[in-house]
């Protein structure tokens, strides 16, 4: 992170993670019920990330209901956050932003495996809009 106190304010009051702690340079940062879910590191000479090279294309945060996806929606409006992409993969449903430093996040949630859709015993994915 180039910045750790930005993305320190993104990711706690945008996503919506609790610090657990935060060392130096490090912070620790996790759900309500204090499980550990990311580590941030501050690197204030980091480079910026540079399109179409290899590296991390995005990390997912996989939320446990509908319900909860649309509070993510409804905090990243009233933020007024960047939502860049939100997707119906047919199994899940999924919105895209990046963080303050340009990495990728997908905030998804699973439909019931009863509900995903096979045809000739393959299951079918696809890349649709959501309907928000």
């Amino acid at each position: 992170m180039s910045d750790l106190e930005r993305s320190l304010h993104f990711y706690t009051e945008v996503i919506g993670f609790k610090l657990l702690q935060q060392m130096q340079n490090t912070a620790l940062l996790g759900t309500k019920e204090n499980a550990p879910v990311l580590v941030l590191t501050g690197q204030p000479d980091a480079a910026p990330l540079r399109r179409h090279t290899t590296g991390l294309y995005h990390f997912a945060i996989l939320v446990p209901t509908r319900l909860d996806l649309a509070r993510s929606l409804r905090q990243l409006a009233e933020t007024r956050y960047p939502v860049q992409g939100a997707s119906d993969h047919l199994v899940s449903e999924a919105l895209y932003l990046a963080d303050p430093d340009g990495n990728g996040i997908e905030i998804y949630v699973d439909r019931p495996r009863a509900e995903w859709p096979r045809r000739n015993g393959q299951l079918l994915m696809a890349t649709d809009p959501l309907d928000l």
